[in-house]
């Protein structure tokens, strides 16, 4: 009886902490995370704003989570495209792609997301740099596949994910997307990317 007493609570609890995350970040879409406080979310849900620090500690946290969800649908489609049956270089390929889409379509078009993104790249959230080891990890498995299939050259495949993210960085980084989209003598991404995949190869 005590561990259903448990499970009850702690689905009570994390059901009310998803309608807070999802209140919040429909909030800080409308009106920017800098215009959102707390006791807007708590309105929002019909609730105090004493209830809601019972699940987080501040506005600042909330944020934080809130970032986490986003990165996580990121990380995922970093995942499943990494489980496809094409080769190492096509995966790479794809992935950058979609992140590149991701930024433009979410991060850029939509300018409140951009402005909650921005805070936290500059604030150097733990939910950030977890989310940047992740998908090194990801990028650092295809890379030792293709090397595995004679498609890549023998090389350290952990650096060679670093080097590879941070040659492809520009097509990732909101800042840096929005800058190079400003301007015309910028690289290509299909041509950047390229590049970065061919000096993977033998």
């Amino acid at each position: 009886m005590d561990e259903l007493a448990d499970l009850s609570i702690d689905s009570s609890r994390q059901e009310n902490v998803t309608r807070i995350l999802d209140s919040a970040e429909r909030l800080f879409r409308h009106y920017g995370y800098g215009k959102t406080t707390v006791a807007d979310i708590a309105r929002d849900l019909g609730m105090s704003t004493a209830n809601i620090y019972r699940f987080f500690a501040s506005k600042t946290e909330i944020h934080q989570a809130v970032c986490g969800r986003m990165l996580e649908m990121s990380y995922n489609i970093a995942l499943t495209i990494s489980r496809l049956p094409i080769s190492a270089s096509d995966r790479l390929r794809q992935y950058v792609n979609a992140q590149y889409q991701m930024t433009v379509e979410v991060m850029l078009d939509e300018q409140k997301v951009h402005e909650m993104v921005i805070i936290a790249i500059e604030r150097d959230w733990h939910v950030i740099e977890k989310h940047v080891d992740r998908i090194h990890d990801i990028i650092a498995d295809i890379i030792r596949e293709g090397i595995a299939a004679g498609e890549f050259a023998e090389q350290d495949a952990e650096i060679a994910s670093k080097c590879f993210g941070a040659a492809t960085v520009t097509l990732c980084h909101p800042q840096m997307v929005a800058q190079c989209l400003a301007k015309e003598n910028r690289a290509m991404p299909e041509d950047l990317i390229d590049y970065a995949i061919r000096a993977l190869k033998k």
